[in-house]
């Protein structure tokens, strides 16, 4: 290797490597973390295999005595970057069950029955609230749905409290069914 093709892999292609190898195994381990916050204790091994075998080899080319600023700048900025990628995928993926605490002090009965009519499975609580009675409802969705079921929840009742946290797992329950109608849009039916 000639004095220019050496400083080109040490101050061009060496950070690039570094960086692109950082995104990946930052995006596995974001995705390693994720899977085991919802259980999946399968695929979380895999990815932190991947992911250390990627982080020994790229360490193993920064300790082989590149001592540039930039290679270091390339190994922060892909662990930055494989965050974002990861967390972006995860939430492209969206596994995982959620459940929706809705409270509203009137037009309770609408809102279920538009719940119900998409095939979600609703509970409803009676309770008391700061300013006199109010209404708790329950609805466990998949985390594919629930842009469809905060619309309706937002067409429905848009003045509703809502608070939405992630489920570890799930024992029977109703959740809709998707089918394609002939126009290529989704309809829902109740299933267990």
């Amino acid at each position: 290797m000639n004095y220019w093709e050496s400083h080109l892999y040490i101050w061009l292609g060496l950070p690039l490597l570094v960086f692109f190898a950082r995104v990946v195994d930052v995006t596995l381990g974001t995705l390693r973390i994720i899977f085991i916050s919802r259980g999946k204790k399968y695929i979380a091994p895999l990815l932190g295999f991947v992911e250390v075998f990627i982080w020994i080899a790229v360490v193993a080319q920064i300790v082989r005595g590149v001592n540039d600023l930039f290679t270091y700048l390339a190994y922060a900025a892909g662990f930055a970057a494989g965050n974002f990628v990861g967390i972006y995928i995860e939430d492209r993926l969206a596994i995982g069950t959620q459940i929706i605490r809705i409270i509203v002090s009137n037009g309770a009965e609408a809102l279920t029955d538009h719940l119900h009519d998409a095939g979600y499975g609703v509970t409803q609580v009676d309770g008391q609230g700061v300013n006199g009675p109010v209404k708790l409802i329950y609805a466990v969705v998949k985390r594919k749905d629930l842009p469809l079921v905060l619309t309706i929840i937002q067409q429905t009742h848009p003045r509703a409290f809502l608070s939405i946290e992630d489920v570890r797992s799930t024992q029977e329950g109703i959740f809709p069914m998707r089918a394609h109608t002939s126009d290529g849009t989704f309809w829902g039916r109740k299933s267990k």
